[in-house]
């Protein structure tokens, strides 16, 4: 990524790589000419154009970075070629979000990494066992579905594209993995949205584990005074502040934080201005310090960003958990 803060930076990707051959459709490419205005989609909540179990299908929004974006934002953003790691310690939420009560139920299991001998006194092995959203990792489409009820089952849920959990479990079905993404790796243009700073200096109380919103309004005051005008295929990035609360929780208000029935996590709003000021602005995808991007438990579900960033358009998700 070419952050509009004149650095390269580079993100570690989390999930399930799969090796298969690339299955292309050009006729439905997404190009910047052809994607419709968000008040013009005929379905705000789903956006699936390419063939199902295509590579289009499986990049989404990604097909947005070209040769063409990511080659301008090298030319235009890099400036000193200093290399940023966004990546979070592993270890760092220990112990993570298990969450065991309802209604949460994540019931994560805690990282563990073991050293062993492979032949003794000649080399080591190291082995790890971890869930990669215990810390910072990409939501592939694999991760997020969205209600999709119909009169026959009124509970129905679909992934993106219309995937279903049956076709995830499928061992040999590589549909929507992040294999297509791993292939060219994500790299473009980010622009940075730091509600942290702006905090700071309007003097407003910051804890990124309460239900603390940010408004598309401070969004928009920040990228104003940050000078950013923002261009499709750009990268969003929401610095709220995770890392600085979890520094200063005490040990014991780290456990009562994982052991919480409901996690509260603050993120920008959810509302229909959110959704049209995303997809008319036309991210690649969105990226933030915050344990979800919005705010959650969300305070108006209707418009929660999971299920149409991820289910519904294609867009890609980089969080710290």
């Amino acid at each position: 990524l070419a952050l509009q803060a004149r650095v390269g930076v580079s993100l570690r990707v989390a999930y399930t790589y799969h090796d298969f051959p690339a299955v292309i459709s050009s006729h439905h490419s997404i190009t910047m000419a052809n994607l419709p205005k968000f008040d013009d989609l005929p379905d705000k909540r789903r956006y699936w154009p390419a063939p199902a179990g295509s590579e289009e299908e499986g990049l989404g929004m990604l097909r947005l970075l070209t040769s063409e974006v990511v080659a301008d934002a090298a030319r235009t953003q890099i400036q000193t070629g200093e290399r940023v790691c966004l990546n979070w310690d592993i270890e760092n939420l220990t112990p993570p979000g298990t969450f065991k009560s309802p209604p949460a139920g994540f019931g994560r299991k805690p990282f563990e990494h073991r050293i062993k001998w492979v032949a003794e006194g000649i080399a080591l092995d190291d082995e790890y066992h971890f869930n990669p959203q215990q810390s910072s990792q990409w939501d592939g489409f694999r991760h997020h579905n969205q209600p999709a009820p119909t009169p026959e089952n009124p509970e129905r849920r679909v992934f993106h594209g219309g995937t279903t959990a049956e076709e995830i479990k499928d061992t040999d079905s590589p549909r929507i993995g992040i294999g297509f993404w791993a292939k060219r790796g994500i790299a473009g243009r980010g622009v940075l949205i730091d509600y942290v700073s702006y905090a700071e200096k309007k003097g407003i109380p910051l804890n990124a584990l309460t239900r603390q919103t940010i408004s598309l309004d401070e969004v928009l005051e920040i990228a104003a005074e940050s000078n950013i005008t923002f261009q499709h295929g750009d990268i969003f990035f929401l610095r709220v502040g995770l890392p600085g609360t979890w520094a200063g929780m005490s040990a014991d208000e780290r456990q009562a934080y994982s052991e919480q029935s409901m996690p509260q996590h603050a993120g920008i709003e959810q509302s229909e201005r959110v959704l049209r000021f995303m997809w008319d602005n036309h991210f690649a995808a969105v990226a933030s310090d915050a344990v979800s991007f919005e705010v959650f438990p969300a305070r108006q579900p209707e418009f929660d960003l999971h299920h149409y960033l991820l289910a519904g358009w294609g867009g890609t998700y980089w969080g710290d958990v």
